[in-house]
């Protein structure tokens, strides 16, 4: 997969969120995304140190799976130094260079990516998820562990139970709960899928645990590659 970056790197945060700003543009709302997607594709990034400063590296990962069986078809790392500060709203900066180059040793093309992050619930609606969608023109979505941006009302305690996130008024992603009785999952659009088909391969692919296998292998394999760089 070649990936053309459409911008210069930003050399600090002001640069960084004109490049937020412009690129959100591009985000397709709408979707639907796919339906029945054959390859899934999770992502993630593991941090040496405590991933706050720009001395250490970063490392990328991504796995892909076969959908209906979640077999494993393709994975691929990169590990990187880490360029830009840590500044809130703006970690896809940090990320995507060892993600990017992670997705281009792929020898597949994903039909869906589910990242570890955010997509439209982010304070300029363009997180992690959004940046990967319009590098890439694929289907994304955003798998966070804790809300970023908005806030919901109660859900139901059953697996598929769901309150939409809402941000000024907005519906910017929805908490998902993906096994019974524990804490939800965040879930946003990133580009090119509608939520509610989000919503519905996350939990197809979070049978047995709170998070999708996709980020649970992603997670794993991120460490992996980051203890391999050290070492």
């Amino acid at each position: 997969m070649q990936i053309t970056i459409p911008h210069a790197w930003p050399a600090d945060a002001e640069q960084a969120v004109a490049i937020q700003d412009l690129l959100a543009e591009r985000v397709d709302r709408t979707g639907p995304g796919p339906r029945a997607p054959r390859l899934v594709a999770g992502l993630d990034v593991a941090y040496a140190g405590d991933g706050t400063g720009t001395d250490g590296l970063v490392a990328g990962a991504v796995v892909v799976l076969e959908a209906a069986t979640a077999r494993v078809v393709d994975r691929a790392t990169a590990v990187e130094p880490v360029t830009f500060p840590y500044v809130p709203g703006l970690f896809a900066f940090r990320e995507l260079p060892a993600l990017v180059a992670a997705l281009e040793r792929l020898t597949v093309t994903p039909d869906l990516l589910l990242c570890d992050g955010h997509g439209l619930a982010h304070p300029r609606r363009f997180g992690l998820a959004c940046h990967l969608g319009v590098l890439t023109g694929l289907p994304t979505a955003g798998v966070a562990k804790t809300p970023f941006v908005g806030t919901h009302g109660d859900l139901g305690p059953e697996r598929g139970d769901g309150a939409d996130l809402i941000d000024g008024g907005e519906v910017v992603g929805r908490a998902l709960r993906t096994q019974d009785g524990v804490k939800p999952v965040y879930v946003s659009t990133g580009h090119a899928i509608d939520l509610d088909t989000a919503c519905r391969h996350v939990l197809a692919l979070a049978p047995d645990f709170r998070l999708p296998q996709t980020t649970r292998l992603a997670d794993r394999l991120s460490r992996d590659a980051l203890k391999g760089a050290a070492g």
